[in-house]
This record gives structure tokens, C-alpha cells and sequence, in this order.
């Protein structure tokens, strides 16, 4: 994966959706975002999706390495009993292209779990008009 592309894309829908900057553009973005002190996560379009990015504040509070979260099906950040409440809201998503304020409960590699509270959620769309995933963001958090 192109990190920088990558960048731009989940940099450029977020303003789409929501009519302002996750982080201030400008020189060293994918750096910017990858080190930022907020979560973000992405997942493509597989029948099962894939986390294909999650920045290191992601990579901590889900206790996973790159190489680890970007192999997990998304659906596995929660617990089987909050899945149906997480696909629901990705369905959302999908039809109004974003959500704000998303509050829900997920589970780190290890089995901590944590409230997390003022989520985004966006889709992902190219530059041909193609929808290639989902992104996610949250400051708040508060362990279980």
C-alpha cells in the first residue's frame, strides 16, 4: 500500500463528509496522521473487510502491529455481541456516506475493552467515483 495515497484519500473524504481537515494540510501528511494522537482506521471493500490502515495511536489502543491490524477483519474490533450494532452503523455509512458521533464498545488483541465515544465514520470514495471503504476516527476513549 501507498501510505501517502492512502493518506490523501482518507484526508480528502474526510473533508468531503464533513467540511473540515482532520489534520492541517500540508508537508509530511501520511507522517502527520500516522503519528497523530487520535485514532484512525480504514477498511477496504471485501466481502469480509480488511483493516488496510490504523495509525500508531490505532496500533496501541488495539494492542496490534501494523502487519497484525492490517490482516484482521474489521468486524473482529468488536465482541461478537456488539457486531450486530457495529455492521448497523456501517450500513449507515454506506447508504449517507458518513456518521458523526458514533459511540460503541470494542475489544483490543489481548481482550481489554474500551468505550469509545464521538466516533466518524466515513466512506472512502475515489477518484473515478468508486467506493473502496470505510474510515473511522475517535480522541475518546475510556477503557472497561
Amino acid at each position: 500500500m501507498d501510505l501517502g495515497a492512502h493518506t490523501a484519500l482518507l484526508l480528502k473524504n474526510y473533508y468531503r463528509c464533513f467540511g473540515t481537515e482532520l489534520i492541517e494540510s500540508g508537508n509530511h501528511e501520511a507522517d502527520r496522521l500516522m503519528d497523530a494522537a487520535f485514532v484512525v482506521l480504514s477498511h477496504g471493500t471485501q466481502t469480509d473487510p480488511i483493516f488496510n490502515y490504523g495509525n500508531s495511536a490505532a496500533q496501541i489502543l488495539f494492542e496490534m502491529d501494523w502487519a497484525t491490524l492490517t490482516a484482521l477483519p474489521s468486524r473482529f474490533s468488536a465482541e461478537p455481541m456488539h457486531r450486530d450494532e457495529r455492521q448497523q452503523l456501517l450500513s449507515e455509512v454506506a447508504t449517507l456516506g458518513y456518521s458523526d458521533n458514533y459511540r460503541g464498545i470494542r475489544v483490543s488483541a489481548t481482550g481489554k475493552r474500551f468505550y469509545i465515544d464521538s466516533a466518524r465514520v466515513w466512506s472512502l470514495i475515489d477518484e473515478t467515483g468508486h467506493h473502496v471503504g470505510q474510515a473511522a476516527t475517535f480522541a475518546e476513549w475510556q477503557m472497561l
